[in-house]
């Protein structure tokens, strides 16, 4: 088989998040959605938290301790996708087919970057302040909720920032500082305020504390059992999630 087949297959390939929402339309549960598209519960439960994060709304619906492990379903929003990825597929045929040599779709490829940032969420650009040799960019998040980010101006240029552009804000777990809502914030640092869903102890390491926001998105934070107990951080309970305007890297489609 040529490396250009070899690549074709590739692009065409069903992503496997695609094929996970697939089967929880069929499974209705997590566990079995995880197990039929071939994903640990955990990574099945990361990708839905991205997919949600990154939509303008949830894409499922999910509930902690369903059948299964947690039940969920594909929103209306879910099911749009679903059906515009089978319209694209039959587009990207068309694609490879006029693709001249390996060289057009290894570069297509080296466009379809994964981050290993924790979080990725979806928002717009609602205003650009100047400051200094920095801008401050507002982004107003799928509920209206807002935070800042702080990068250079060149920056700001390089990634054609306009209010109303949609950008993806990417943010490490370690960067999230959590407290519980009651305690004083720091007026200086970004902040979200959600509902703990989950609370995912490791072995050699802190504890993966998943936060609901209202909007429907999702953020993974790290803290130790000791940090949460010193804070009153409980499965179910509410919490502060706040971070500087620095730790906040931003993304554009190109």
């Amino acid at each position: 088989m040529s490396s250009l087949s070899l690549l074709a297959q590739h692009v065409t390939r069903r992503p496997q998040r695609i094929a996970l929402l697939e089967q929880i339309a069929v499974q209705g549960s997590i566990t079995g959605a995880a197990k039929a598209a071939g994903m640990s519960y955990k990574a099945a439960w990361d990708a839905i938290d991205e997919l949600n994060n990154l939509a303008d709304q949830p894409l499922v619906a999910r509930s902690v301790g369903g059948k299964g492990g947690g039940g969920a379903r594909l929103t209306p929003a879910g099911e749009r996708l679903l059906q515009l990825h089978q319209r694209l597929q039959a587009i990207q045929a068309e694609v490879l087919q006029a693709a001249d040599d390996d060289a057009d779709l290894q570069l297509l490829g080296r466009l379809m970057l994964r981050t290993s940032a924790r979080n990725q969420l979806g928002g717009r650009v609602r205003a650009i302040q100047p400051q200094g040799g920095n801008d401050l960019i507002d982004i107003e998040l799928p509920g209206g909720a807002t935070i800042q980010a702080q990068i250079t101006r060149n920056s700001t240029a390089h990634l054609q920032l306009q209010p109303g552009v949609a950008v993806m804000v990417l943010l490490k777990a370690g960067w999230l500082q959590l407290s519980a809502p009651a305690q004083e914030a720091d007026p200086s640092l970004n902040r979200l305020e959600g509902t703990i869903e989950q609370i995912l102890a490791e072995a050699d390491g802190p504890c993966e504390v998943r936060i609901a926001l209202p909007n429907g998105q999702t953020l993974c934070a790290q803290a130790s059992a000791e940090q949460l107990t010193g804070q009153g951080l409980v499965l179910g309970g509410a919490v502060r999630a706040q971070f500087a305007a620095s730790h906040v890297l931003l993304g554009t489609q190109v």
